[in-house]
């Protein structure tokens, strides 16, 4: 087999497994583990997988840009959001993430529901300036216009000085080992900050993040209290049950 029909092969098998193994790879294509491992090198220099310890799993399937994700997956967000106003009540203080199923949560807050939010999110204060009873504080730091959020060691430095009741994660990749990693340095470096301000840490991902990485560590698996999700009835989610962790 050509080393082009190889590598098409390990990604159709990745795409409908969500990972794979070295050893299967071998057994499949019939060559050996070192050619497999050249293979999957081959694949994770072109961005097209995410190497771990004895095969690969994919990369995140989230376009770049805050303005095109904020195309994608729109009910799904709506649904997600709607099951984490249940965990919102007057009087608490709230880290807010720059993504956007955060923002989708924010758009259906009541006029009524009294918090702190705290946020590195340009549209996401944008949005609750025009909410009632919301305290707003939007974090220092030089803004990311791809993603429109405030980053950075001012930023950082602001929300070190917080203890909040809650922390809403907007979710780029979630694996059941390798925890939650995200894209890019200085913004994965920020949502680990908020992971240690608050006493409660939520993430919110849809199914297709689920089982993926990238290369930029944020927290392990453990760190987080909740997972919400568009279908918490998916059998692989028992992976994160299994750690304590509560999926609705």
């Amino acid at each position: 087999m050509l080393k082009e029909e190889r590598l098409d092969y390990i990604l159709k098998k990745l795409k409908a497994d969500q990972k794979v193994l070295q050893t299967e790879l071998s057994t499949d294509l019939q060559v050996s583990e070192d050619t497999v491992r050249r293979d999957l090198e081959s694949l994770a220099q072109s961005g097209l997988l995410i190497k771990v310890r004895g095969g690969a799993i994919p990369h995140s399937p989230n376009p770049y840009s805050f303005k095109e994700r904020t195309l994608f997956h729109t009910d799904d967000k709506l649904l997600m959001a709607q099951k984490a106003l249940g965990l919102l009540h007057n009087g608490q203080t709230v880290i807010l993430d720059g993504g956007t199923s955060t923002l989708s949560l924010v758009k259906i807050f009541p006029p009524e529901l009294q918090l702190t939010v705290i946020t590195n999110s340009v549209p996401i204060a944008a949005q609750l300036i025009e909410h009632p009873q919301t305290q707003v504080i939007l974090t220092g730091g030089r803004v990311n216009k791809n993603a429109q959020t405030a980053g950075g060691q001012e930023t950082m430095r602001m929300l070190r000085r917080v203890r909040a009741d809650l922390c809403f994660l907007g979710v780029c990749s979630l694996h059941p080992i390798l925890g939650v990693t995200g894209m890019n340095m200085e913004e994965a470096e920020v949502k680990t900050t908020m992971v240690e301000c608050a006493s409660h840490v939520v993430a919110l991902a849809t199914g297709d993040k689920m089982g993926t990485a990238e290369p930029y560590k944020v927290c392990d698996i453990t760190d987080l209290d909740t997972i919400i999700t568009d279908n918490a009835e998916l059998e692989f989610l028992e992976a994160y049950r299994e750690q304590g962790i509560r999926v609705v």
